[in-house]
């Protein structure tokens, strides 16, 4: 069972012995919070929504291992931000899945305010995040429409009371999602004087009922060029007040650092501004050219043969070469049908390490934009292992041996959505 004992933010007693690095690869945002103004480069401040660079998936993991290294008390992997992780999606599984197969032993979190979360629940549990924090600020809509400026869903943009009512029903179904799959859970609510301060212990009641695990109140950091600016922070007297009756529902957390987006190392003793040195080369990793990229992505149905329809694939699997043999060294699952073109723009950068794609059958518009991303699409049928010696060789002769005749279109419906689309 997923305890929160070696996690400083779930876990008080750890704060001191136990830390944590959040990984700056989440920029866009689907939410406008009246407290929030995300300066990406602001070094001398602490506060959620600042980094001073944003990171690919592969070079946050090249960073982990960077600051791994100079503080191996880090037992937490985590993306807040600075945007908001499931805006930015294929990143932040992206980013979990590399940190998972690098570092097992790692806890992987995530924060989010849970308005796309819920569409992505099966695949944050695939990537073995365990921990996710959902940021909710209230469970009444008359309340929720002051605190939010818009909500934008996909490409459509709401605002008031509806944008408050959308909010909080994605809110809740995500947070049910995951306590289904064993995952800890916390809100966060951000105590706002006059707004929600009042409501917070409805808050902490409605979650409670959803099964969460952990409550923090978080103070208002008043941020200028907000519609909040003019709000004062809440003392200490208001916060310990409300904890006490949010604790009649559901356990406080005390110890919150309001941390930064880039933040790294021990609660209370952070190094951020150690690491910002490492974190902003980092972020100058070009991204891998051809000869770089190890993997070939292959769809299979059954794990011996390429014959599946990229368009009917719902998940692809990856390969390395080695001096022995081709090592199976992850599953990846595809986008959903039904996005157009963004189902392969998100696949490519799914597939960023991967030189080459074997499948069976393929439309011309994952063609296309594969091919732009640098992954090579091959249309082929037989065997795996010939087809990646094939690949692995840069041997066109076999590969245009293996080349399969498409049919015009595949099984997986146009017309519904489905399929290539």
């Amino acid at each position: 069972m997923i305890t929160m004992k070696n996690h400083p933010c779930f876990n008080a007693k750890v704060k001191g012995r136990f830390g944590r690095v959040h990984l700056p690869v989440a920029p866009k945002c689907n939410i406008k919070c009246n407290y929030c103004n995300r300066k990406y480069d602001c070094v001398n401040e602490s506060r959620p929504g600042v980094t001073s660079g944003v990171l690919t998936p592969g070079q946050a993991l090249t960073y982990v291992e960077k600051v791994l290294a100079i503080e191996p008390r880090i037992t937490v992997a985590g993306i807040a931000g600075p945007g908001d992780p499931f805006a930015n999606p294929e990143e932040t599984i992206e980013t979990m899945r590399l940190i998972r197969r690098r570092f097992p032993d790692l806890i992987l979190c995530l924060s989010s305010n849970g308005l796309a979360l819920a569409g992505h629940v099966e695949a944050v549990a695939e990537s073995g995040v365990s921990h996710v924090t959902v940021t909710v600020n209230a469970v009444a809509p008359d309340i929720g429409a002051k605190i939010y400026g818009w909500v934008r869903d996909d490409k459509i943009l709401y605002r008031g009371r509806q944008a408050a009512e959308l909010l909080l029903a994605r809110q809740c179904r995500a947070i049910s999602a995951l306590k289904e799959r064993g995952i800890v859970v916390k809100v966060n609510t951000i105590v706002i004087p006059g707004v929600n301060d009042h409501h917070v212990e409805a808050v902490a009641a409605r979650m409670s009922r959803l099964g969460v695990d952990l409550h923090n109140c978080m103070a208002l950091f008043p941020n200028a060029d907000t519609p909040f600016a003019a709000i004062p922070e809440p003392d200490k007297a208001m916060m310990a007040r409300l904890r006490a009756k949010a604790e009649q529902h559901l356990p406080q957390m005390r110890h919150c650092s309001r941390c930064r987006a880039d933040a790294v190392g021990l609660l209370g003793h952070d190094q951020s501004d150690a690491a910002r040195e490492c974190l902003t080369a980092c972020a100058r990793i070009p991204a891998p050219g051809p000869r770089e990229r190890p993997h070939v992505a292959v769809a299979s149905l059954e794990g011996v043969l390429i014959n599946q329809h990229l368009g009917e694939a719902r998940r692809l699997l990856i390969y390395k070469q080695t001096d022995e043999a081709f090592i199976l060294v992850d599953e990846r699952p595809t986008p959903a049908p039904g996005l157009g073109p963004r189902r392969w723009q998100r696949l490519a950068r799914i597939l960023g390490d991967c030189r080459a794609i074997l499948a069976s059958g393929m439309g011309d518009s994952p063609r296309r934009v594969l091919s732009k991303a640098g992954v090579a699409p091959h249309v082929v049928s037989g065997f795996i292992d010939m087809g990646l010696e094939a690949v692995f060789n840069n041997d066109t002769r076999r590969i245009a041996a293996m080349k399969q005749r498409e049919a015009s279109a595949c099984r997986g419906g146009h017309a519904e959505g489905g399929g290539c689309l």
